[in-house]
């Protein structure tokens, strides 16, 4: 068991109520000798580690700046997401935190196991829809009797959001999320076993005037197979990996500088039969397909690259560079 470690005003504390007689040596070392047991709850098994909640919380905030950015376009309203808290919970334990009518949007993340699931308290849900169809982005709680065209626009909704939260993982792993169901009652829901530890990711969301919470659950079995990748070792082993392929890539792009390579200036082409090159003789005029007014063609290591024209430089042969070589650029002429 680790030691526990004192405080300076604890151990000035101490030290006053030994002077003064209030606590004696022996009580101490009594104190010391006696078994020190802690409560343990196996109900709430504690299966991630602080640097894991940690990454979670910092991907999500990611998530919550991009998903800002998303509904501010799509409700062309004031809109506010944060991350307010990530903690680990059992699945039960956050059922029973929810409102018992509210909107539930579950979705898979292929390629891991299990499923997401995604509550949005009704304020916010309503407040969206109310903005989609036009309206000033009014709360009205009526989830308990959803028509099919707000279940369709709300699931659309929160459908194409989850671009964002793809991205917002790309930096640990790809996932492709896919929405799979819609419920509005959670006691119809039953995603893994009640004690099963869940990640409860919780947004504070403001649309217009209206607040409330954007919950994202996500069970532990989803996030097993990618445990390594949260903590600060997989963090810091990837930001010295990028760093050395930096590295590497400046001393090779120093290293490719160096290389010489064979430049020609194309003055221009003609094609012959091989009796009309053996009948060739001085004096005579080969015809070129290159006109006057045209620019010409630089090739480097037999690869064309640039357009050209040719000049004189210091009372020298030369060319001046005009434009980069476009493949198809030659049809446009």
């Amino acid at each position: 068991m680790a030691e526990e470690v004192l405080s300076q005003s604890e151990i000035d504390s101490l030290l006053s109520a030994l002077s003064t007689g209030e606590m004696a040596a022996e009580d101490l070392k009594v104190e010391e000798n006696e078994k020190k047991v802690r409560v343990y709850d196996f109900k709430r098994a504690l299966r991630f580690s602080k640097d894991q909640i940690r990454s979670l919380s910092r991907i999500h905030e990611n998530f919550a700046r991009l998903l800002t950015t998303y509904f501010s376009a799509q409700l062309r309203t004031y809109v506010n997401i944060s991350v307010a808290s990530v903690d680990q919970l059992p699945y039960e334990e956050f059922i029973r935190s929810i409102p018992t009518m509210t909107i539930l949007n579950i979705f898979s993340v292929s390629p891991l196991e299990g499923r997401i699931l995604l509550e949005t308290n009704p304020n916010v849900a309503y407040a969206m829809l109310d903005r989609v169809l036009g309206g000033k982005g009014s709360s009205v709680n009526k989830i308990d009797n959803l028509t099919e065209i707000e279940t369709t626009i709300m699931s659309q909704l929160f459908e194409r959001a989850l671009d964002n939260y793809q991205e917002a993982w790309g930096s640990v792993v790809e996932i492709d999320p896919v929405m799979e169901d819609f419920e509005v009652n959670p006691q119809f829901l039953q995603m893994v076993s009640p004690n099963e530890t869940v990640v409860v990711v919780s947004l504070n969301t403001t649309i217009g005037e209206a607040s409330g919470m954007i919950n994202f659950c996500i069970p532990h079995v989803v996030l097993e197979p990618i445990l390594p990748k949260l903590s600060v070792h997989y963090w810091m082993q990837k930001q010295q990996t990028k760093e050395r392929n930096e590295e590497e890539y400046q001393a090779l792009s120093k290293t490719v500088k160096k290389a010489h390579v064979d430049v020609k200036a194309i003055l221009g082409e003609a094609e012959m039969s091989i009796q009309q090159f053996l009948r060739l003789q001085t004096d005579d005029v080969i015809h070129l397909n290159q006109a006057i007014d045209q620019p010409m063609t630089l090739k480097v290591d037999q690869e064309k690259k640039f357009w050209i024209q040719p000049g004189k430089l210091r009372n020298k042969m030369a060319v001046q560079v005009l434009e980069e070589f476009r493949e198809g650029a030659e049809d446009d002429e």
